[in-house]
């Protein structure tokens, strides 16, 4: 629980450094705004988050817009509603973060669960 309480405040605080985008239908309007940026490092700069319980239906968008452009999609064990109150708002969906410094932070907090 700890971990998850971690993972999403880390999440908060990239809301709070205007560096995520929140609810499907925006991360879908970004990614089809968004130039395919692949890091010279090869590293992560755009990820999606998804919550648990999420319909089959959104799942399945988001998951084939990540395989097409080419983004990094992770299902955490948190719910809607627990994902939106980390973003300050009621129910979200999904979050996409879009810095890759945070990416990094909460790809490390999901590796230790």
């Amino acid at each position: 629980m700890t971990d998850e309480k971690n993972l999403l405040g880390m999440i908060g605080m990239c809301r709070g450094a205007g560096k995520a985008i929140i609810g499907v239908p925006m991360i879908c309007e970004q990614l089809r705004k968004r130039k395919s940026k692949a890091s010279a490092d090869g590293e992560v700069d755009f990820m999606i988050i998804e919550a648990s319980d999420t319909s089959d239906n959104t799942h399945k968008k988001l998951t084939d817009k990540c395989i097409y452009y080419n983004v990094m999609h992770v299902r955490i064990n948190s719910t809607c509603e627990a994902l939106g109150r980390a973003v300050g708002k009621s129910a979200v969906g999904a979050v996409a973060l879009a810095d890759k410094n945070f990416c990094r932070a909460v790809l490390g907090k999901l590796q230790k669960n």
